[in-house]
């Protein structure tokens, strides 16, 4: 197990120098100058030139992509942001723990939902429930989030009062963009645990612990949930992996001072050095996210946990 996590550290490496260059590149043909949009329309070309070489902007592109891959190998410095003017590193880890705590209280919405959802539908194959779940998981999935959080917005924000519209300052203020999220990432989990249930519970060594006479809970929630895990996992994390990126709607929606909102922004005011290091910060996500699924595969499955050693 220790031989395959230091692999796929290793892998990081080429992984992360692909995505820095891809990045960089894009960034470096996208129309616009940051400098000339940092001091405005009435600047003389002088100063933007001048801002230019502070910057380094007019170097050629080889150059500025070896010095951007050098501060970060050597120094951990993904550059200084252009608009706010301080380290990006900062900006992304300020913004990183309002991301994580929506993240994860979506990931637990989802999963609360899904998961049952998901098993009930599937021993219960073609019933009104079976039916009624795959209906709302079909909605779930083909409604838009901006929608979906305005309406929750209007009902308990604005009618009822119960909860507030906007801000992240307490447990409140994350009960509706995580129900946002939740709701359609669970119908996701729901189709998921369904038809990985519906394959499991149809094998011999169910039949068999059925007629051993063992109680049907414990048929599926030991004997088949355990084995029909894997796919679970799978979407789970992949959906982690993904609003740990930052779910750009539903952060613009509620005022959520995170790390998709801040990549809008950056995007907006051709801040390269904020782009570069917020899409740097999600492929890392990503890659740690899809290694603590791959272990978690151990841990649910010990024939994947036999190969490992």
């Amino acid at each position: 197990m220790h031989k395959y996590i230091f692999k796929r550290l290793l892998l990081l490496i080429p992984v992360l120098l692909g995505v820095t260059f891809i990045v960089f590149t894009l960034m470096y043909i996208t129309p616009g100058d940051p400098a000339a949009i940092m001091l405005g329309e009435d600047v003389p070309q002088e100063e933007v030139e001048k801002l230019r070489a502070e910057i380094g902007l007019d170097r050629p592109f080889l150059v500025q992509y070896g010095s951007f891959v050098k501060n970060i190998v050597l120094h951990g410095d993904f550059g200084t942001s252009y608009v706010t003017k301080r380290p990006v590193s900062q900006e992304i880890l300020a913004r990183f723990p309002a991301t994580l705590r929506l993240a994860g209280a979506a990931v637990l919405v989802s999963m609360g939902i899904g998961i049952p959802l998901g098993i009930i539908s599937a021993t219960k194959q073609y019933s009104i429930f079976d039916n009624v779940s795959m209906v709302f998981a079909l909605i779930g999935v083909s409604m838009p989030n901006f929608w979906q959080g305005l309406i929750l917005i209007m009902i308990f924000s604005l009618h009822l009062g119960w909860l507030p519209a906007s801000g992240f300052s307490g447990f409140k203020y994350i009960i509706l963009p995580a129900l946002t999220i939740g709701t359609s990432t669970a119908a996701i989990i729901t189709r998921m645990t369904r038809s990985s249930m519906l394959e499991v519970i149809r094998q011999d060594y169910i039949t068999t612990a059925r007629a051993k006479g063992q109680k049907e809970s414990k048929v599926i929630n030991k004997h088949a949930l355990g084995n029909a895990l894997i796919p679970i996992i799978t979407v789970v994390g992949l959906l982690f992996g993904k609003l740990l990126g930052g779910a750009v709607l539903t952060e613009s929606i509620f005022a959520v001072p995170g790390v998709g909102r801040l990549m809008v922004d950056s995007i907006k005011c051709r801040d390269f050095p904020m782009v570069q290091g917020g899409v740097l910060y999600i492929a890392f996500c990503f890659c740690i996210v899809n290694l603590l699924v791959d272990i978690l595969y151990a841990f649910a499955d010990p024939r994947i946990r036999s190969q490992y050693r």
